[in-house]
């Protein structure tokens, strides 16, 4: 059996590719959510109730479909990445790198030795798919991609040494942290805050790498895409959910609810 193809880092050849949170941490709602034509969907274990469990049977339900999957881990914790990367997911974004030695230990954690530290896991692994791909360990590189998320002030000061490392894929801005950290609670449309972003995607570009930003408010999504970036996070799943369903109370009794959707994000 050949290694399988990594359809999202394949995707990334410049043309803006358009995705969504998918944070209710079951394989059904992934399912519906793999049919409606994102380009990308995020399984997201920082903050939605995603195990190791859950994402993988995201993972399995996401399969058949053409939305490609990204999974984020909690941390950096070597030990999580190993599993994660065993269960099948091939990119794989994490949060808070604000070094380039950061950067650097996140790719070792994603290779096998001599490159790296990741564990060996063989037969027991659905990324090997049980012992069926013959190379895999020395070609899983090949198909791995690896999304840092830049997120804070200090960040955003390494973010040329961040994108300069080797193995790096693609740089991800997270704008409500980034503007939480500088000050502008909810409001990461502040022209600091958008200089920051500016300055990390213009780094990500220098160094060859791609760009990727969460945008569901229309008008910063559609920004982005004028600047560039190669993949844009347009909704969230829960978000979503919450809206469509205000709204449809709104027609059958007028003023029941009050709330508006968040900026931050």
């Amino acid at each position: 059996m050949q290694l399988p193809r990594n359809p999202f880092k394949h995707a990334l050849n410049g043309q803006t590719r358009y995705g969504c949170w998918a944070g209710f941490g079951t394989a059904y709602a992934a399912e519906i959510l793999a049919t409606t034509g994102f380009d990308w969907l995020l399984i997201d274990g920082e903050h939605a109730p995603n195990p190791v469990p859950a994402v993988l049977g995201q993972l399995q339900a996401m399969a058949p479909y053409d939305s490609a999957p990204v999974v984020r881990a909690v941390n950096h914790d070597p030990s999580l990445i190993k599993r994660l990367l065993d269960i099948g997911a091939q990119t794989l974004m994490v949060p808070m790198v604000d070094t380039a030695e950061q950067a650097e230990a996140l790719v070792r954690a994603t290779r096998f030795p001599p490159q790296g530290i990741r564990g060996v896991g063989g037969g027991l692994t659905r990324a090997t798919r049980w012992d069926a791909v013959p190379d895999y360990i020395e070609t899983a590189h090949q198909e791995l991609c690896l999304i840092v998320q830049v997120e804070s002030p200090q960040g955003i000061d390494n973010v040329e040494a961040i994108a300069a490392v080797e193995g790096v894929d693609a740089v991800f801005i997270g704008p409500a942290d980034l503007s939480t950290g500088v000050g502008h609670i909810g409001n990461p449309g502040h022209p600091d805050v958008q200089a920051m972003i500016r300055r990390a995607f213009d780094a990500a570009q220098a160094a060859g790498k791609a760009t990727g930003i969460l945008a569901p408010a229309e008008p910063d999504a559609r920004r982005y895409a004028e600047w560039g970036f190669d993949f844009i996070a347009v909704g969230i799943d829960i978000s979503l959910l919450r809206q469509a369903a205000l709204q449809t109370m709104e027609r059958y009794k007028p003023g029941a609810s009050r709330a508006t959707p968040s900026d931050t994000y």
